[in-house]
């Protein structure tokens, strides 16, 4: 390799897994047969369903190739399962922008929802679609957003729906996900973001060896973090120390946990079960508390994908993406170096 190659990053809502990056596309296109046979070869591997029809879902709701499959295919439950992704999706991005008629939108998502669910009982996903759509009853007016924790030190919350998805699926790392999002949006300051990292922690103290739960705290960190760098910028100011909590203990431990127990665990299970957030996570977290020598396989792991976050909360302007894209090609190119890898 010589001196003079320079390092572009990829990004891909598909990330490592090829056949879902060719269905993506099909979708894209207005087709959606790829997507039919994509998920019957999925079948009941709940943990690669959920993230396929979570991908495809995000792409399919800027399109109608998902009504054209349930048109055609009335009777199939896929394509149910997928038609409450989408309603989801396009129920979220209404909410978020505040459209006029997002709560209807919510609506009819949420029975899409139950649609599916009586459509395939022993499918988890209908479920993480309602944990999907928890955030945005935002005052927690639905008893199912009220429900006592699991671990009594944690806040109320969707633990019921939590419950049914864990009942299908023993590791369904967007359903914990989905949970930290609606921690971090249901309450507020520091008390939202104490809640999020005692929940992160929590998940990652009896997470089994190998599972991806482990990164689970290092997003709670970075939301807050994020948080953090708000406050100070809205004050006119930027705190120089406010880094330097990434290589301070709990949460460097928490960082070399994940890379010890997870990544370093899974290094032979092939790249297909890896998200490329979770790995862009743990670089981070790596990089910022100095742990250069573990975050550089990480980096290598990533290959040539990326992914912004959290690589935006250490960009000079966190709304211009290049930015973030130099920031992380900066720590990949540093932490590559200092274990003498090529770059």
């Amino acid at each position: 390799m010589t001196g003079s190659y320079e390092f572009h990053p990829v990004y891909h809502p598909a990330g490592f897994d090829d056949a879902l990056r060719v269905a993506v596309e099909e979708v894209r296109a207005g087709r959606w047969v790829a997507m039919r046979d994509l998920l019957a070869q999925t079948d009941t591997d709940w943990g690669l369903r959920t993230t396929r029809t979570q991908v495809l879902g995000v792409v399919a709701a800027g399109t109608t190739t998902v009504e054209a499959w349930a048109e055609e295919e009335r009777n199939n439950p896929d394509a149910r399962v997928m038609w409450a992704r989408v309603l989801v999706q396009r129920a979220r991005r209404a909410h978020r922008k505040r459209y006029y008629g997002a709560h209807d939108l919510e609506t009819v998502a949420r029975q899409a929802c139950l649609v599916a669910a009586e459509a395939v009982p022993a499918d988890p996903v209908p479920w993480v679609c309602l944990l999907a759509l928890a955030p945005l009853d935002e005052h927690q007016q639905r008893a199912e957003h009220r429900v006592q924790p699991w671990e009594y030190m944690l806040p109320p919350g969707p633990w019921g729906l939590l419950r049914r998805v864990w009942d299908r699926d023993q590791q369904p790392r967007e359903a914990f996900h989905r949970m930290l999002e609606f921690l971090n949006g249901c309450t507020t300051g520091a008390a939202a973001s104490a809640s999020a990292v005692d929940y992160g922690r929590w998940v990652a103290s009896w997470a089994p060896f190998g599972s991806a739960l482990l990164a689970l705290p290092l997003y709670a960190y970075a939301e807050s973090y994020r948080q953090q760098l708000d406050q100070a910028r809205r004050k006119g100011r930027e705190d120089p120390l406010l880094r330097r909590q990434w290589a301070e203990d709990p949460t460097r431990s928490d960082a070399l946990k994940a890379f010890h127990h997870w990544f370093a665990a899974v290094t032979h299970s092939g790249p297909l079960r890896r998200s490329v957030a979770d790995l862009s996570h743990l670089a981070f977290a790596l990089w910022a508390a100095h742990q250069y020598i573990e975050a550089a396989p990480v980096f290598e792991a990533l290959g040539p994908y990326a992914a912004l976050q959290p690589w935006v909360y250490v960009a000079d302007d966190p709304r211009r993406p290049e930015l973030a894209e130099a920031a992380f090609v900066r720590a990949r190119s540093q932490c590559l170096h200092a274990a003498g890898m090529s770059n």
